[in-house]
């Protein structure tokens, strides 16, 4: 398991009973998760007074309850600085488990030597983006909602990373790719966090089961003739790493040479001392 426990402004308090405890900077947030199934006394005393919780609604979805949080504010990690607003579905606009993944592609871009170009997919708010550019990459940062690239050029405006060269796109992420292709573009290192599941501006339908062995090989044809390294992320319940492993292995070390491994995400959890899991990570590097 590879866990995020470099924090400062984020802390997971505890979890139970299908909830987490969390500080987000100086603000106490409980939001729902499934993984946490077990039924543990919620003794910590942010549980009966935190600043905003989110409720589950029996008829589906939910609501914010709020107590004392503002619209907006922000929580840094080392050099990094990140937006943080409470929105559907109990999202905060971060993932706090992915910042292992941050310091990973930190480090491979560093470590380089040479110009890095960076494609990230389903780039969501930009943690890996501003990462990378913060590393020297150059990063074309790519996903469909208009409101999340927005929020991600934020991210690297509060980063002082405002004038690193980021492509900023608003495009669905394979028609993209297939332009880029077709364009003769080609990228160092590849990042992408495909959804469980969604549907396109035509009604196209994605599952992530059905459909990310092809996206990940129409990936690798955007790849230079030396990459470095590729990132797959995925939160879909139930999916094993090692089929993440055995995706990467098939698509890009049967191309390119090189080897995967895949793990969860995890973040530890201060009451318990042990570690919650927050879904699946592969890293493919030649």
């Amino acid at each position: 398991m590879w866990i995020s426990g470099k924090w400062a402004d984020y802390e997971l308090l505890d979890c139970s009973g299908g909830e987490k405890l969390e500080r987000w900077g100086k603000y106490l947030l409980v939001r729902p998760d499934p993984q946490a199934i077990w039924d543990t006394p919620k003794t910590h005393p942010g549980w009966r007074k935190p600043d905003a919780r989110y409720a589950r609604s029996a008829s589906g979805g939910g609501q914010w309850e709020k107590n004392s949080l503002p619209e907006s504010w922000q929580v840094g990690y080392g050099d990094l600085t990140f937006n943080i607003k409470p929105m559907n579905f109990k999202h905060t606009g971060l993932f706090p488990e992915q910042a292992v993944n941050w310091d990973y592609i930190a480090g491979r871009i560093k470590a380089a030597g040479r110009p890095v170009s960076v494609l990230n997919l389903f780039a969501y708010t930009g943690g890996a983006t501003v990462a990378a550019a913060a590393a020297g990459a150059a990063v074309c940062h790519v996903d469909a909602a208009r409101g999340m690239v927005a929020w991600a050029r934020e991210n690297a405006k509060a980063s002082g990373l405002e004038d690193r060269p980021v492509r900023w796109i608003v495009d669905d992420c394979a028609k993209f790719i297939d332009r880029e292709i077709r364009r003769g573009r080609r990228y160092d290192a590849i990042i992408m966090d495909p959804p469980s599941y969604g549907r396109g501006p035509s009604g196209e339908v994605w599952k992530l089961e059905d459909d990310l062995y092809a996206f990940v090989s129409l990936c690798a044809g955007a790849l230079s003739d030396d990459p470095l390294f590729a990132v797959i992320n995925a939160y879909t319940t139930g999916l094993s790493p090692s089929v993440l492993t055995y995706i990467a292995e098939t698509v890009f070390s049967k191309r390119f040479g090189g080897r995967a491994e895949s793990g969860e995400l995890g973040l530890p959890v201060t009451e318990s001392g042990l570690v919650l899991p927050c879904g699946a990570t592969c890293r493919w590097e030649r």
